[in-house]
């Protein structure tokens, strides 16, 4: 259930989806779906904590295997490019939850809390050290992140602006993005 909502959650949106649509995706009655969750923003809740827990997994994967200084700012990016290709309902999922506010987005970022903040740690510790410019970490966090899901996510936008929908794009979109980012915060 929660893997058939993300799905449409994450491509047609949350107020777009019903769970009669969910239900007929799956093969179930609605009452199925109302039995384990009660409404649909409980749903949207458990969707949310599953999509956090995948993220936090992966990521977390992906920096233990990372480097230091600019090697793991590149691993990231690397990472969330490999799940755009590879879930990209989840990324979707992630950019509709920001979409819709409080209460889903705070919930999404509780979720995360722990591995935003240890991001900033990152960055204000790398800068310290005279490994990346010196600038507002939190600052830095945010445009990285708005720049990665727009380029990884933004499919509406990417195609108004010619940009072809394609995996050799997307590879070519993230080496972009990786070249500009190293541009702006390697010395």
């Amino acid at each position: 259930m929660l893997d058939a909502a993300l799905a449409s959650f994450g491509t047609r949106g949350f107020e777009a989806t019903s769970l009669d649509a969910i239900a007929a995706d799956l093969g179930v009655r609605k009452q199925t779906i109302l039995y384990y969750f009660p409404t649909k923003d409980t749903l949207l809740e458990g969707v949310i904590d599953a999509s956090a827990d995948e993220l936090i997994v992966e990521l977390e994967r992906t920096l233990g295997r990372a480097g230091d200084g600019w090697g793991r700012v590149e691993a990231v990016v690397r990472k969330v490019f490999r799940l755009a290709a590879r879930r990209p309902a989840l990324l979707g999922f992630l950019r509709e939850v920001s979409r819709l506010g409080p209460p889903a987005s705070s919930q999404l970022v509780a979720r995360l809390d722990p591995l935003l903040k240890r991001a900033m740690g990152f960055l204000e510790e790398e800068m310290a050290a005279g490994r990346l410019r010196s600038r507002d970490p939190g600052l830095v966090l945010i445009a990285a992140y708005s720049m990665v899901m727009g380029v990884a996510t933004e499919v509406e936008v990417l195609g108004a602006l010619g940009q072809e929908q394609t995996l050799r794009s997307l590879v070519r979109r993230r080496n972009d993005l990786l070249s500009l980012l190293r541009d702006a915060l390697v010395l």
